[in-house]
């Protein structure tokens, strides 16, 4: 593969990325503000600050690109797509301050909390857990507790999940679904089944 094809190849990633992480940002911080959760909230900040490097990476490797063969225009449309995405994770960023900023929340959203059927819960998979060293297809956890996995953070690294990503231990994992699968997955990512 040429230089040329290597260097576009990444810059396509990294949008990729860009895009995964502020449509991830939008759905924690958007649960965050139904469920009144600072927990996730405070997930959603933390990968503000990982999409503002994320986004500065990008658009220095956009700038790399610029060669004689190159459109200006084009280097320039995929650094406004970059933009829009960290704006998207602004907003993501604010929602989520709402939460963390609010004491109690509003009568009306409360009322929407207790009336809701699904739940979202922060989890962190133990050593003893069954779930360790399979993949997310392997694991069947919507099927074992009809809770789907939206994020799983390990160490500084936020993960979209597909169905081939491998569970380690002390992977913290975000899963959204209905409250009757609560304690199933408490029990699954503790190890205590």
């Amino acid at each position: 593969m040429s230089e040329d094809n290597q260097l576009f190849e990444k810059i396509c990633n990294d949008l990729v990325e860009l895009k995964d992480t502020s449509e991830l940002m939008m759905d924690l911080a958007y649960s965050a503000l139904l469920l009144n959760s600072r927990q996730l909230a405070e997930e959603v900040l933390e990968l503000e600050d990982w999409m503002d490097m994320l986004h500065t990476e990008f658009e220095i490797l956009v700038l790399s690109a610029k060669d004689g063969t190159q459109e200006v225009k084009g280097l320039l449309g995929l650094i406004r797509m970059g933009v829009v995405m960290e704006r998207i994770a602004d907003a993501a960023a604010e929602i989520a301050e709402v939460v963390l900023r609010s004491g109690e929340p509003h009568p009306v959203l409360t009322m929407v909390i207790q009336g809701a059927e699904e739940t979202v819960e922060r989890l962190v998979v133990s050593e003893s857990s069954s779930l360790v060293g399979k993949t997310l297809r392997e694991a069947k956890i919507p099927d074992e507790t009809g809770m789907w996995v939206l994020v799983v953070r390990r160490g500084d690294r936020w993960v979209r999940p597909r169905p081939y990503t491998v569970i380690q231990a002390g992977d913290i994992i975000v899963a959204s679904g209905y409250v009757e699968g609560e304690e199933d997955l408490k029990k699954l990512t503790s190890g205590k089944e």
